[in-house]
């Protein structure tokens, strides 16, 4: 038998947790000295108390814990409810990171309204045949887009043979959703894929982009605000040509093209 505070110990949590659940009945010591009140818990209670803290981590509370045990959930029950909360958890984790990021580039955006205006050139853009595939975005946010065009240049790979580097261009399409294209210039027309024609553009505003597609607003919004400061209209959605891609992202390279008037 262990003391309540040995027990404590080797449960790795604290004694007054430990009265907590005496208390509410969710964990009553084996024995205790009726001369001195004094708590005393066997060592098979330590099963009990490590599904009792499992349960609780998982979101559940006491009272619902007290519930789940008097079920007698097993072993691997328990081992599929905590597999599911660590996958709930994780994709948390994901999303949080993802929304920092976002903030993140809001900042960005904030930071270099000015900086970026220099790097920005005008030119026509020629036309280009493609081996392209297509897929549709629920809208033209980084967070949505990158998920989309990200997957359709891979299958691409697997598909065609380039010789130039890739493009993404953009259509709008019903409930602020987005059509997105990925092509690659290929020497001979390729089955299994749709050959497009891009048409040429008299009139571009561009930028190169240096780092991952997900950190890419503060440049197009570098880029809106030169068109807009500069007497120009924005005639279409912005083209993206892939200058380089290693496997680092942070070294992307990728000119974007806006259409202007």
């Amino acid at each position: 038998m262990f003391s309540i505070g040995d027990f404590a110990k080797h449960g790795r949590v604290s004694v007054r947790m430990l009265r907590h659940y005496d208390a509410i009945g969710l964990l009553r010591p084996a024995h205790v000295d009726q001369a001195s009140n004094y708590r005393y818990y066997a060592a098979e209670q330590l099963t009990r108390l490590n599904r009792i803290i499992a349960l609780k981590d998982l979101g559940f509370s006491l009272q619902q814990v007290g519930v789940i045990l008097g079920e007698q959930v097993s072993a691997e029950q328990l081992r599929g409810m905590l597999r599911l909360r660590q996958m709930e958890l994780q994709a948390a984790v994901q999303e949080t990171a993802a929304r920092l990021a976002r903030v993140e580039a809001r900042l960005r955006s904030i930071e270099t309204e000015e900086s970026m205006a220099d790097n920005i050139v005008v030119k026509s853009l020629p036309a280009m045949r493609l081996a392209s595939l297509s897929a549709t975005a629920h809208s033209f946010e980084p967070q949505d887009i990158g998920p989309v065009v990200g997957p359709l240049f891979d299958k691409l790979c697997g598909l065609v043979e380039p010789i130039g580097p890739g493009l993404a261009w953009y259509e709008e399409a019903a409930e602020g959703s987005i059509v997105v294209h990925a092509g690659f210039p290929v020497a001979t027309d390729v089955s299994g894929v749709e050959m497009v024609d891009v048409p040429a553009v008299e009139r571009a505003a561009t930028i190169v982009h240096h780092g991952s597609m997900d950190d890419v607003l503060p440049t197009v919004q570098a880029l809106a605000r030169w068109i807009d400061a500069n007497g120009y209209r924005s005639t279409g959605l912005p083209r993206e040509l892939t200058l380089a891609c290693p496997e680092d992202r942070s070294q992307w390279v990728t000119e974007l093209q806006e259409p202007i008037a």
